[in-house]
């Protein structure tokens, strides 16, 4: 790069760093677009809309509830990633949307959850079970109602298709293969159960109408054209795309398994308060301030390089939040801690590499280039990895877990650009205007290899001594009377407490007096008060609480705030992630890890690099559980987050290492002075591993320090998980690599050795014919002729080496 190209490259970015800050932070025009203020937050970080649902049944069934709950949850997710739904008392639901504020709005999109079924026009007697009226609907299209009582008409056994048997339906607009015109069409996915009713159905009832029933009224009575048998349906004829969303929602909300009537709605302010949010924005400040100090202290120049190019990190993760409408909660911080955490490792591995090359006595210019081209594998391999991991996440995940993907997906997209494009572009700018001293950029001279693989034994124990401490610990627990773990109410339900105060309780007072009453009559550390906007209404959740204890916390607020007793109730409410959305997160993980597996076999070439690098990972969340079941930390919502922070934080780690390793080897399948090639692949990789875990560690440590209690329940296995994952990297993965490696050339060895006993001595070699007797030349010995005419053919060469004729 030549002088005059570096000093516009150097212009242009600074330029798009002060336009990206001041749109980051103040936002672009007058509704400030792209503004940090202007991110959807989460229910615990901003509020959001609460609707609470009764069923029509005093007493539903268990089952029916969970199904409910679970296809509520899926279709709130359309507002936000982060909506949660849950049991309230009996025969209530409760439904939570962060980042909304028009709860009305809400309930006209999401409809009213009724009872939904498709029937024929007329029964197996030629009855006709519903007819048009004549008018005709703001839409144009006619309107249509029932002949006769529905119970009638499902006794008749005209009822084709129940709402349960439909999967999913969703309005939209396609283009006609006939006509080439834009049509308005519902989309309707079946259950496997649901696709055989409606092809029977369809197939008797071609030329007919069928009849979508939504609480005894008609919704769409549209004709059957052909047998549907493929468990996949459209129904045409929307006059616009809103009006077949429309439709599809009513179908949405009428398949699930219980009717449920409105019972109230309410927008509800944040759980964490404006205190968590306020502590965690300036913790967040402060760690970043800390990075930039480490960094530039560790690898000067080349440092303050990575600070300039993670200000425009942290810019473009804040514009894309918004850009992408994403909804901002705790989890999806941690993802962002994690996308923090995986760019300084990239510029770090990058300067590593950097400052090798300079002190292996190249120049300044080549150990750059070289620098970022031996960096990039490293950091492909480790990115790409977690990627994969995420997009899984994304697919398959839910709730938390989804939004969790969402953050981590985009933190490393940004990552890796800004470190292999603009701290690429920005060095090699410095050095072509002048800044071109190898004193700046420092330089690593080999060190001798630290012995790693021998200690392995204490290192293995220390590990196996930590894992057993967990299940130890669970069961002296469970012995005491208490839960193996501190499942807090997001796991295992709890108990919802409404208390009306006598006077409009702000944000700031709940959170400095309120929460802190509740912590210390409960003992639960992670307390969740939601403000009733426009009511002197708090909500108060917490684990679930025995009568004294209810009794004792009515008792302390009536002292305190002098609040009415008899407005103050209580309910059991559910685990606001139900069990399926669990076995979903345990899916969703499991076909992560097989895929990242995967992913490090196909690019190592060894499958031993991908099963040292899960049992790593297998080991970490194992030592961070111990850690939950010692310290009595709270198992909720954020700890999803964080084990999924510990596996994609722990495998970019050992990624690195087997990288170098791989470096190392050049292909060589070889096991002599394996063992070396191992200590010196970590050795040279641990000043990136000390930094990058460093680094990471002290922005969670800054948002431990300052936050607010519930913070510090999610920060604190976080912390745990980092140190583990460095470790792990460092001191279990190479070690096990090795291990299996060893083990793997022993045995190919011993197979060899086995192979050649079984054949004998020439002269002595044969298989016995079980039927004569016969002893069989062995065939892979040649025959007696070729034999001599080798040794005579061996003997002239000699000869003729030696001079002789």
């Amino acid at each position: 790069m030549k002088k005059r190209t570096g000093v516009i490259v150097l212009i242009l970015a600074v330029a798009l760093t002060v336009f990206f800050c001041y749109g980051a932070f103040f936002g672009l025009g007058e509704a400030h677009l792209g503004a940090a203020k202007n991110i959807k937050l989460g229910l615990d970080l901003a509020g959001g809309v609460s609707i609470t649902y009764e069923t029509k049944e005093a007493t539903p069934d268990s089952e029916d509830m969970a199904d409910t709950i679970y296809k509520l949850q899926k279709r709130v997710e359309q507002y936000s990633t982060e909506a949660q739904v849950y049991r309230e008392g009996i025969n209530r639901i409760n439904v939570e949307i962060p980042g909304v504020t028009d709860a009305n709005h809400i309930l006209e999109e999401l409809g009213k959850p009724g009872s939904l079924c498709f029937i024929e026009q007329t029964d197996e007697d030629g009855n006709t079970n519903f007819q048009s009226t004549g008018a005709y609907n703001e839409n144009g299209k006619p309107v249509y109602e029932l002949t006769r009582p529905l119970d009638e008409i499902r006794e008749a056994g005209s009822v084709v298709l129940e709402g349960t048997d439909v999967a999913d339906a969703a309005g939209g607009a396609i283009t006609s293969n006939t006509t080439n015109s834009r049509e308005y069409v519902v989309s309707l996915t079946l259950t496997d159960e649901g696709k055989g009713k409606f092809a029977d159905a369809t197939t008797r009832n071609v030329g007919k109408q069928i009849a979508i029933v939504y609480d005894n009224g008609i919704l769409s009575a549209p004709s059957v054209k052909e047998a549907i048998t493929g468990g996949q349906a459209q129904i045409d004829g929307m006059s616009s795309v809103e009006e077949a969303q429309e439709l599809a929602s009513f179908i949405r909300i009428g398949s699930l398994s219980l009717e449920l009537e409105e019972l109230r709605s309410s927008v509800v302010a944040a759980q964490l308060g404006e205190e968590a949010i306020a502590t965690s924005l300036k913790a967040a400040l402060i760690g970043i301030i800390i990075v930039f100090v480490i960094m530039i202290f560790a690898y000067k120049f080349p440092g303050v390089v990575a600070s300039w190019a993670l200000v425009i990190y942290t810019a473009l993760i804040l514009l894309l939040l918004n850009a992408f409408d994403i909804t901002l909660t705790l989890p999806g911080i941690a993802g962002i801690i994690l996308g923090i955490g995986m760019a300084v490792d990239a510029n770090v591995i990058i300067y590593a590499r950097i400052r090798e090359e300079i002190g292996s006595g190249i120049t300044v210019r080549n150990a750059i280039k070289s620098g970022f081209s031996k960096a990039f594998s490293a950091i492909f391999d480790g990115n790409i990895t977690t990627l994969i991991a995420s997009f899984v996440l994304m697919g398959l995940g839910s709730g938390s877990v989804k939004g969790f993907a969402y953050t981590l997906a985009m933190g490393i997209v940004v990552s890796m650009f800004t470190a292999l494009v603009v701290s690429r572009l920005l060095i090699n700018a410095f050095y072509a205007v002048g800044v071109q001293d190898e004193k700046l950029y420092g330089s690593t001279k080999a060190r001798k290899p630290i012995n790693f693989l021998g200690k392995r034994k204490t290192f293995f124990a220390v590990s196996i001594i930590l894992i057993l401490c967990g299940p130890l610990f669970m069961a002296i627990n469970s012995g005491m009377g208490n839960k193996a773990l501190n499942y807090s109410l997001e796991f295992s339900g709890g108990t919802s407490t409404n208390v009306t105060f006598n006077e409009d309780m702000d944000i700031k007072t709940i959170d400095s007096e309120v929460t802190p009453l509740v912590e210390e009559v409960t003992g639960d550390k992670n307390v969740q008060p939601t403000k009733v906007v426009g009511t002197n209404q708090v909500n108060i959740k917490t684990r679930s609480l025995s009568l004294e204890e209810r009794e004792a916390l009515n008792a302390a607020l009536v002292e305190k705030f002098g609040v009415d007793e008899s407005l103050i109730q209580a309910e059991s409410i559910s685990a606001t992630i139900s069990s399926e959305m669990r076995r979903d997160a345990i899916i969703a993980v499991i076909i992560a890890t097989i895929c990242m597996l995967l992913y490090i076999w196909l690019r190592f070439k060894d499958i031993r690099f991908a099963g040292s690098a899960v049992l790593a990972l297998l080991h970490d969340v194992l030592v961070v559980i111990t850690f939950y079941a010692i310290a009595r930390v709270s198992v909720g919502n954020t700890f999803i987050a964080c084990m999924l922070t510990i596996v994609g934080y722990s495998i970019n780690a050992t990624i690195v290492i087997f990288d170098r390793i791989r470096e190392h080897l050049h292909g060589s399948t070889r096991i002599d002075g394996l063992e070396d090639i191992v200590n010196t692949s970590i050795t040279e990789t641990l000043t990136r591993s000390i930094y990058t875990s460093l680094t990471t560690f002290v922005m969670v440590a800054a948002l431990y320090i300052l936050g607010v209690s519930s913070i510090r329940e999610f920060a604190a296995p976080l912390m745990v998980g980092i140190i583990c994952g460095g470790y792990s990297s460092v001191c279990i993965t190479g070690a096990l690599w090795y291990i299996m490696r060893k083990r793997s050339a022993g045995t190919t060895v011993k197979a060899a050795a086995t192979t050649a006993q079984t054949k004998t001595a020439p002269g002595q070699s044969g298989n016995k014919n079980s039927n004569s007797g016969q002893v069989k030349r062995d065939p892979s010995q040649p025959k007696k002729k070729n034999r001599k005419r080798n040794a005579e053919k061996r003997a002239a060469e000699e000869a003729k080496k030696n001079g002789v004729v």
